[in-house]
This record gives C-alpha cells, sequence and structure tokens, in this order.
C-alpha cells in the first residue's frame, strides 16, 4: 500500500462519521497542510482532528480501509514533514484537539494527552511542583518528543530523557484496537513505542512519572569571538570539563559554535541551566573550572546569566521569545537542513577532529551566505541519567553517548527557495569531524533531528535494535499502514506478538 489513488472519497467520509476532517479545497487547508520546514510543501489526502481516542480510532480504521498511509501529528515540528507524511497522499491524524493534562494528587504521575505543547505542559506540571525533562522550544508537541524518538533538555543528565519517565501510554494500533502499553501490559509495544512510536501506532495518552522540582536555577548563555586555535581549546577544555567526575547531573549545557567576525574566527556560545538553588554563587563554583581559562564573556554578543525560580529558568530558556505559554500564540517557520551526530563517550573526540571542525566553520562557514549553526549538547558525563538506562530497556539506541551535534542552516529570511549548496555546506561539518576519527568509531544519529538524506539511518538511528523494530513492525501493522520517510520497515518474515 503505497498511495491513495483509487480512494473513494464518500465512503472515506461516510466511515470517518464526525470526526472533523478538512481536504484540499477547504479553506482550511493550506494553512492544516503547511509544513513547519518549508523546504518541504506536501499534500496530504486529508488531516482529521479528533477529539478523543475513541475518534482517532475511527480515524485510522477510515484510513485503513481506504489504502491511505496514515500519520500522527502533535505539534508537527518533524523536521523532513514526516507529521503530514512526507508525501503527497497521507492521511494525517492531528492531535492537537488532546489537551487534558491530570496529575495524581498522591503520586503526582501525570497523564498527558498528546496533543499538548511543553510549554504548556511545563506551566501545569509547575503549579503542583512538578517536572519532566525535555527540550526548550515550548511549540513541540509532547507526542512526537517523547515516544517518537528521545526527547533530550537541559534536565536530562539529572532526570533522563523525555521517554525515560514514560510509565504507560493509550495506543491505538493499525486495527484502531486501543491498547494501554506498559512494562505490565503489551510490553514489547511499550518497548518500541519509546524510541520509535509513529510506526507502530499513534499513541493518544501518555502517563510520565514526574519530579519534584528544584528551589530554583541558572540559566545562562555566554558568548566568545574567538580564532580558530583559541576556539578549538576552548572546546578541548569543554570536552574535559564534561568527563569530570566532579560535573553534578544538576548541570546540563551545551556548547554552540556560530559565524564569526571575520575569516578564520568563529563565535563559541556556552549555555545551558544549571539547577539547584537561584543562588548564583553554586553555578559558578559549577562552571568556574571550564570558565577559569578562558577571558571575559562578550556582554555585546548577547551575554546573559538569569537565576530564579524553577519556570523562571525554564522561561528564560524556552524558543520562542523566553514564553512557556503557547495558548494564542503562533508557531514560527522555516526553511533549513538539519543533520546530528551522536558520539560515543568511551571515544571522546580528538583535538584533530576538533580542530579541522573549527577550521572549516572559520573559513568555509564564514565565506558562507547562509545562517548556520552547530548545536553540541551534552548527554553524558558521570552519572548522567540519560547513559544509566540499559541500552535494551527502550527502542532508543544510544546510551553511550557524551555529545549530540545538531548541524544546522537555514536561509537568512527563513522563507523558500533552499539552496542546494547547503546541503554540502552541512556535510562537510560532518566529514571534518569523522574524518578524524578510528575507523571503527561508533558514532550515531539522533531521529529527532530526522534527515532525509542520511545514508544506513537504520543503523545511525537505532543502532543494535532496528532488527527488533522490524520484527515489531511486522506483526503490529503488517499492511504498513503507518508509514512515512524513514519509517520503520517491515521485515521479511514477521514475528508472532503477544
Amino acid at each position: 500500500m503505497t498511495s491513495c489513488q483509487g480512494t473513494n472519497t464518500t465512503s472515506f467520509k461516510t466511515a470517518l462519521g464526525d470526526v472533523r476532517t478538512v481536504f484540499p479545497g477547504d479553506a482550511d487547508y493550506p494553512a492544516a497542510s503547511a509544513s513547519y520546514n518549508l523546504r518541504f510543501e506536501v499534500n496530504p489526502f486529508a488531516i482529521a482532528f479528533p477529539t478523543d481516542t475513541q475518534q482517532v480510532s475511527i480515524a485510522i480504521k477510515a484510513g485503513a480501509e481506504n489504502n491511505l498511509r496514515v500519520v500522527a501529528r502533535s505539534g508537527g515540528h518533524s523536521y523532513i514533514a514526516n507529521s503530514l507524511g512526507g508525501k503527497n497522499g497521507s492521511f494525517v491524524v492531528d492531535l492537537s484537539q488532546l489537551k487534558a493534562i491530570t496529575i495524581d494528587p498522591v503520586t503526582f504521575n501525570a497523564d498527558i494527552e498528546t496533543g499538548n505543547r511543553l510549554g504548556d505542559i511545563d506551566l501545569a506540571l509547575n503549579e503542583q511542583g512538578r517536572g519532566l525533562p525535555h527540550g526548550r522550544c515550548s511549540f513541540v508537541g509532547i507526542g512526537g518528543h517523547s515516544g517518537e524518538f528521545g526527547g533530550w533538555g537541559f534536565p536530562s543528565r539529572m532526570w533522563g530523557l523525555t521517554l525515560d519517565n514514560i510509565l504507560s501510554a493509550t495506543v491505538v494500533l493499525a486495527n484502531g484496537t486501543v491498547v494501554t502499553a506498559s512494562e505490565e501490559s503489551h510490553s514489547d509495544l511499550f518497548w518500541g513505542i519509546r524510541g520509535a512510536s509513529p510506526s507502530f501506532g499513534i499513541v493518544t495518552s501518555i502517563k510520565f512519572h514526574t519530579h519534584p522540582i528544584p528551589s530554583g536555577g541558572t540559566h545562562f548563555a555566554l558568548f566568545w569571538d574567538m580564532d580558530i586555535a583559541t576556539a578549538t581549546s576552548t572546546f578541548a577544555s569543554f570536552q574535559s570539563f564534561a568527563l569530570s567526575p566532579s560535573l553534578p547531573t544538576t548541570f546540563g549545557g551545551e556548547i554552540g559554535v556560530l559565524k564569526g567576525s571575520a575569516h578564520g574566527r568563529v563565535t563559541i556560545l556556552f549555555f545551558g541551566s544549571y539547577f539547584g538553588s537561584s543562588d548564583q554563587a553554586e553555578f559558578n563554583r559549577t562552571v568556574e573550572p571550564f570558565l577559569s581559562g578562558l577571558p571575559e564573556p562578550d556582554v555585546h554578543l548577547g551575554s546573559m546569566l538569569v537565576s530564579g525560580t524553577w519556570v523562571e529558568v525554564l522561561e528564560a530558556a524556552a524558543l520562542p521569545t523566553g514564553n512557556l505559554s503557547t495558548i494564542g500564540r503562533k508557531d514560527s517557520n522555516d526553511t533549513f537542513y538539519a543533520k546530528s551526530l551522536m558520539t560515543p563517550q568511551d571515544v571522546p573526540l580528538t583535538m584533530e577532529a576538533i580542530g579541522d571542525m573549527m577550521e572549516y566553520l572559520g573559513t568555509t562557514g564564514f565565506e558562507s551566505d547562509l545562517f548556520w549553526a552547530v548545536e553540541i549538547e551534552l548527554y553524558g558525563g558521570v552519572d548522567s541519567a540519560v547513559n544509566a538506562v540499559p541500552l535494551n530497556s527502550t527502542a532508543f539506541g544510544h546510551r553511550n553517548t557524551l555529545f549530540t551535534f545538531q548541524l544546522y542552516t537555514s536561509t537568512l529570511n527563513s522563507l523558500p527557495p533552499f539552496p542546494n549548496e547547503a546541503f554540502g555546506l552541512v556535510d562537510g561539518i560532518v566529514t571534518s569531524i569523522t574524518s578524524n576519527m578510528p575507523d571503527d568509531w561508533n558514532f550515531g544519529a539522533y531521529p529527532n533531528y530526522i534527515d532525509d538524506r542520511l545514508q544506513d539511518w537504520q543503523r545511525l538511528y537505532y543502532g543494535e535494535h532496528y532488527s527488533r523494530l522490524e520484527k515489531l513492525k511486522g506483526s503490529l501493522d503488517p499492511s504498513d499502514v503507518f508509514q512515512f520517510p524513514i519509517s520503520i520497515e517491515e521485515p521479511d518474515t514477521p514475528y508472532i506478538y503477544f
């Protein structure tokens, strides 16, 4: 089943019943079908807006019975428009009407429907003194961010990935059956949805273990304009800092690299959040081993320190515009291409790899007319909660990660067209690193920064878990209803799922 040709629209609409659905030609269709990444223009066959799990079930059955590819859209932030099907003719089940958040007053476990955005979840949990680890983009949907492929954020070194905090989930399967997946029930499905959920079903609600929030913290963003040699030594020092046994898990941060002021220079950004208390002295003691070897940050480039409560720190870090609430606000779009690189903790980056990357960014990068950024996120370090989870506990395939690189380039006005030379710019950054590492270097890629040009994506995204994911796909969705670019493929011989 690879196309929607021959679908009887009349019978399809009848099967949908009362589920509100938008079709091409409807007034709402252009806005409903717009991609977050404007590099992609995708025309779905239809977009449904169910209001509860039962309506999701009705929608999936209607799509499957009419030979349509079915995809879920939680926040719609897929880098390659997978939440629109990734190619024309898919049936999108948009979850934006599923907004309930219920927090148990005794356990503080939270049932969160998957139409919720991260910023609104933060505000609801904060009212109960609770929190979750996740990224800082307020408009990202919890469904894709958590169950899809991971969910990293500044609190992750102390609390793990978003998916590590899932206790159970309500899942609608390809035949419309509604199940609760947990360690005790449908455990294989529970394993698979924590790392690859959109290939197996549509998750409508997730029960999370939440955490008592720290009393406060500090968000920081510190900038320097550096020559290539200084930038190289600075990042090498950050790698040593990240591997220090004295670095607490309450520190979450990254290094960013941006275009510098002149050829042969780059801008270095050190930013993140420290969670402990609003006493900035605690933050200062934590980062002093790294900052002591650097000049004073350049305030003219935007350096800042914000100390305050848990929610004030989240707001300071939040994108866009430092505002957590998404209610009544419009999401932003961009025209971009991104790649990722996950580096193993047991084989740190060599000085040659760091130096060649900075050389490339300070020369070839400076000459580019595009906006570009390299974000080097700290996953690992001693006692990191991300790497403490046993590899086979979830479908997430990288539990020995020190850094995840997000390599990003976009048009200056965030609008199409996107130039072909931009792909080569990003590919060159990756090559500058990998060509200076051992031939057997076991690096990976992060599927939340999904790349439609990535070769060997099965191994790079999922590692040794891919064959198990294939078997699970063959068992749960043998007709490949949930299909999109870089979805889990069907195996040659499905196994029996219990």
